[in-house]
């Protein structure tokens, strides 16, 4: 099976501005403009630096926008605070909020419906309700992003299963209880990776063998990066001007092509 890697989606994400290489892919301003945006992801692995899309939304980024993906792999709404990286997300509110037009994707589900991790489904829900209610009372806007779906075709290769329903439900609740956004990407990418299919859905996952279907290659980070950026264009309309376009790949995504 052949791969797309010389579509103008990948080549753009090998020429754009390229994000710092650390573990939080920092992108601090070097100059501030008058309230332009800057983004703090936090999330699980599906948002984190190495095998989810956030890079693929900061990346495209046009300064003096900036971001930080806060992303950490195996997190929980539990475990991301008690790791401290709640914390860091709340610390760069409070001190970029006065000067940038701050929000925060909050994007988790994969770790806590995992019974191993001992986080109801209440205490979950919960969670994602406090931390867009945190966000706003620091002056920053909460966007909760419902999960990534998993690429899994039991049978069907046009029927991927819908493993994360529930948690994109919870999502939807978190947004309407506070107020905020919902960007509803597990609904947008599991109705894309059914449209075409396994076969070019497994051309985005993780790995050499590329078995795993949960995250992303670095070609699949800018495919669902793209469609991060433009379910929030879309909830988010001022924010179009701060993030550069990819005409082809946005196409490609929202006509159900293998892009």
């Amino acid at each position: 099976m052949g791969f797309p890697w010389v579509r103008t989606a990948f080549l753009f994400a090998i020429t754009a501005t390229a994000t710092a290489a650390n573990t939080l892919a920092d992108r601090r301003p070097g100059h501030k403009h008058a309230k332009p945006p800057a983004f703090f992801l936090a999330g699980d692995s599906t948002t984190a630096v190495d095998g989810g899309w956030g890079n693929g939304l900061l990346t495209p980024l046009i300064e003096p926008a900036w971001g930080v993906n806060f992303g950490l792999s195996g997190a929980t709404t539990v475990s991301f605070v008690a790791a401290g990286r709640w914390a860091n997300v709340t610390q760069d509110l409070k001190e970029y909020a006065k000067e940038y037009d701050c929000y925060v994707t909050i994007s988790f589900g994969h770790n806590d419906q995992k019974p191993e991790n001992n986080v109801t489904f209440d205490v979950y829900q919960q969670n994602l309700i406090n931390f867009a209610n945190e966000v706003k009372s620091l002056g920053g806007t909460a966007l909760l992003v419902s999960s990534l779906t998993r690429r899994v075709f039991p049978s069907d290769p046009h029927n991927a299963t819908d493993s994360l329903h529930n948690e994109r439900l919870a999502a939807i609740q978190a947004a309407n209880v506070t107020g905020s956004p919902i960007i509803d990407l597990n609904a947008a990418s599991l109705a894309y990776v059914d449209a075409i299919g396994r076969d070019a859905s497994w051309a985005y996952n993780w790995g050499d063998d590329r078995k795993d279907m949960t995250h992303l290659n670095p070609y699949g980070e800018v495919v669902f990066g793209r469609m991060v950026a433009d379910l929030i264009i879309r909830a988010k309309p001022d924010l179009k001007r701060w993030i550069t376009p990819n005409e082809t790949l946005s196409y490609d995504i929202w006509n159900n092509l293998p892009a």
